[in-house]
C-alpha cells in the first residue's frame, strides 16, 4: 500500500493499520433440538441450579440470552453437560414463557422491578402471632402482590402457643384470605396436615419477616432440606437473616397428598409496590370491580373519593362495609412505609 503525502516513506505512521478478516455475522441462529427441560431451583453468583428429572444440574446463563434474567421457578432448556457430576456445567439458551410473576420493587418510588420468584400460583404469607409481633404492613402488600400477580394468597399464622389468632384473622375474614395456623408444639403433628393439603399439588412461595418460622416450616414439611433457623433478636424484636437466597423444595407425599413444591425466600424487610396499577388490583375482587362500572373517570376507589361505585355498593346492602374498608386498606397500603 503506497505512503500517503502527509508522511515519509520511512514513517510508519504512512501505512494505513491492516484491515481485520472477520467472518460476516449470519442472522441463522442455533435451533437447540438437543436442548432438554429443567426447572431453576436457586441462583448464586451466576450459576444456576436446576432440577432435571431425578437430578441436579448446575449451569450458566447463555450469552445469547443477554440480560433477560433467570429467576427460581423459572422453566428453562439446557445445553451442554447435564449430567449432574462435579465440575460439570451446562448452558441455560431459553426460557420458557411464565405463568406468573411475582414482583417488587425496593420501595415503592423505585421505578426497577425485582422479580422475586416465577411460574408459583400460590403465595402462603407466613406471619408470627408473636416473637416477632405481626406487623401487617408487610402483610398487605404481599397480598397486593398476590392478588397483581394472579397467584391466590393463603395466610400461615405461626406461634399459636404464644398469642391467639383471633384479632388476626378477623381483620382479613372481610377479603375473605384462607387461613390455616400452626404452633410449634404441633410441627411434628396434626398441625402439618392442613398445610400439606394446602400445599398439595402446587407451586407455593413462603414469605414473610426473618423469624417468623418459615424456615422451620419448611424443614418439617420436607425433613431434609437443612434449611437454617435462627432467633429473633431481643433488642430489635426482629429475626436474623437465615436463608440468603430462594430454594425450590419438592415436597414429599404424605398421607393423601401427592406432593408439590415449595420455594423457601430469604426474610425480607421492605416490599415495594411500585409496579402495581390500582385498576387491576381492584381486577383480583370480582364484586367489587363490578361496583365500579359507573365511577368518575380516573376514579382510585379510595375512601376519599367522591361518588365512588363502592360506597353506592355499600349503601345499596351489595357489599358489607367491611369488605370495602379491607379492600381499601390493601390500596392504602401501597402508599405506606415499606417496612
Amino acid at each position: 500500500m503506497p505512503p500517503t503525502g502527509r508522511y515519509g516513506s520511512e514513517d510508519p505512521e504512512s501505512y494505513e493499520r491492516p484491515r481485520r478478516h472477520t467472518r460476516p455475522r449470519t442472522k441463522e441462529r442455533p435451533s437447540y433440538d438437543d436442548a432438554v427441560e429443567a426447572q431453576v431451583v436457586t441462583v448464586d453468583r451466576g450459576r444456576y441450579t436446576c432440577v432435571l428429572e431425578d437430578h441436579l444440574v448446575t449451569a450458566m446463563k447463555s450469552r445469547a440470552l443477554g440480560r433477560q434474567g433467570v429467576v427460581v421457578g423459572d422453566r428453562v432448556r439446557l445445553v451442554g453437560d447435564t449430567s449432574g457430576d462435579e465440575g460439570s456445567l451446562a448452558r441455560v439458551v431459553e426460557v420458557e414463557e411464565r405463568a406468573t410473576v411475582l414482583r417488587r420493587t425496593a420501595d415503592d418510588d423505585d421505578p426497577v422491578e425485582r422479580v422475586v420468584v416465577a411460574n408459583a400460583d400460590q403465595l402462603v404469607v407466613v406471619v408470627a402471632l408473636a416473637d416477632p409481633e405481626p406487623r401487617l404492613g408487610l402483610v398487605d402488600r404481599a397480598l397486593v402482590a398476590a392478588y397483581d400477580a394472579g397467584m391466590d394468597p393463603l395466610l400461615c399464622l405461626t406461634k399459636a402457643d404464644l398469642a391467639a389468632p383471633d384479632e388476626l384473622l378477623a381483620i382479613y375474614e372481610p377479603l375473605g384470605v384462607p387461613s390455616v395456623v400452626t404452633q410449634r408444639s404441633s410441627w411434628g403433628g396434626a398441625g402439618l396436615d392442613e398445610i400439606r393439603e394446602r400445599l398439595a399439588d402446587r407451586t407455593s412461595v413462603l414469605l414473610g419477616h426473618s423469624g417468623v418460622g418459615k424456615s422451620t416450616l419448611v424443614n418439617a414439611l420436607v425433613p431434609d432440606a437443612g434449611r437454617e433457623t435462627g432467633s429473633v433478636n431481643a433488642v430489635t424484636g426482629r429475626g436474623r437473616h437465615t436463608s440468603t437466597s430462594a430454594y425450590l423444595l419438592a415436597l414429599p407425599p404424605a398421607g393423601s397428598t401427592t406432593g408439590g413444591s415449595i420455594i423457601d425466600t430469604p426474610g425480607i424487610r421492605s416490599f415495594g409496590l411500585a409496579h402495581v396499577d390500582p385498576e387491576h388490583l381492584i381486577e383480583a375482587f370480582g364484586d367489587l370491580d363490578a361496583l365500579t362500572d359507573d365511577c368518575p373517570r380516573g376514579c382510585t376507589h379510595a375512601a376519599s373519593e367522591p361518588e365512588c361505585g363502592l360506597d353506592q355498593g355499600v349503601a345499596d346492602g351489595v357489599v358489607s362495609a367491611a369488605r370495602v374498608a379491607a379492600y381499601r386498606r390493601l390500596l392504602e397500603s401501597r402508599g405506606e412505609p415499606t417496612y
